[in-house]
């Protein structure tokens, strides 16, 4: 135990803090970078490339235990690239608040995964969970129009879809215990490219006609935002428990609020804040429940 050192204890909450500002406000540099010309998954491509091309090395490193897991890397892999992507391309096309608080719909993809793939039970306390969430998108996702919850347009559906992923990906992560951290990011940045390589084929986007320089912000944007994101979160997670954290990154929807309302003219309804709120509540009980767990 380190708690006699109080500055051993600041620095994880810092760096995830660091971390969640961070994500919260880098829809704003991918928006500059598409009104240059760059659209969004040429961005994911450049900036998490660039993030992969640091440490292409550790596949060298760590090619026996690579062979070994190959199957679950790659669909962690892909898993954390479509929800990546899919974040990037939702915060580029939608409105930023919403997406986020779609995003943290996960706990509920993750009380379905746990169920599904790992037979984890669902208990009275995590059931409450469930209903919260389930409750919170229901009133976030009510459309007028249709008269039923429903995502209203294609921004809602890659939030939603970036939330799952991102559960799914946690799966695959708990079930490689063995694994070394800095290879399961490895691993995630080239599922990144992977899948801004497809969305790239799939869309039939050309190589955007842009200056030289613009290329340069995106790969700055990858090994300053980026990496730089994913190496202070391992650095929170790995020396701080995972119900601390899973607190501590929802600050990256304060970031996001608060940069969207002094950046663009969105606007947020009453009743996505509401719902939203549920959500968030829903992820903080999560977090609780997983504590006591440990405990």
């Amino acid at each position: 135990m380190n708690s006699s050192n109080p500055e051993n204890r600041l620095l994880p909450v810092l760096s995830l803090l660091f971390a969640a500002t961070l994500w919260g406000v880098v829809w704003y540099p991918l928006r500059l970078l598409e009104e240059q010309g760059l659209m969004g998954a040429w961005s994911a491509l450049v900036s998490y490339g660039a993030a992969l091309g640091v440490f292409l090395w550790v596949f060298a490193r760590d090619i026996s235990v690579l062979k070994k897991n190959a199957l679950p890397l790659l669909l962690m892999g892909l898993s954390a690239g479509w929800c990546n992507v899919a974040f990037i391309m939702a915060v580029l096309d939608g409105n930023v608040v919403r997406v986020l608080l779609l995003f943290y719909l996960s706990p509920f993809w993750a009380v379905c995964l746990g169920w599904l793939l790992l037979d984890e039970k669902l208990d009275a306390r995590s059931l409450q969970v469930f209903v919260i969430a389930v409750v919170g998108a229901l009133i976030m996702l009510w459309n007028e129009d249709v008269g039923m919850p429903w995502p209203r347009d294609h921004a809602d559906w890659l939030a939603v879809s970036a939330g799952l992923a991102f559960a799914l990906s946690n799966v695959f992560v708990r079930r490689m215990q063995n694994v070394d951290v800095l290879l399961k990011s490895v691993c995630s940045w080239s599922g990144n490219v992977l899948v801004a390589l497809a969305w790239i084929v799939v869309s039939q986007v050309g190589v955007p006609d842009v200056a030289p320089q613009v290329y340069g912000w995106a790969v700055l944007l990858g090994l300053g935002g980026f990496l730089m994101m994913t190496l202070t979160v391992l650095y929170g997670v790995t020396h701080m428990p995972v119900h601390r954290s899973a607190v501590i990154l929802l600050f990256e929807l304060v970031a996001g609020a608060v940069s969207s309302q002094l950046l663009t003219d969105e606007v947020i309804l009453l009743r996505e804040w509401v719902g939203g709120a549920m959500i968030i509540l829903a992820a903080w009980l999560a977090a609780r429940i997983h504590a006591e767990g440990e405990t």
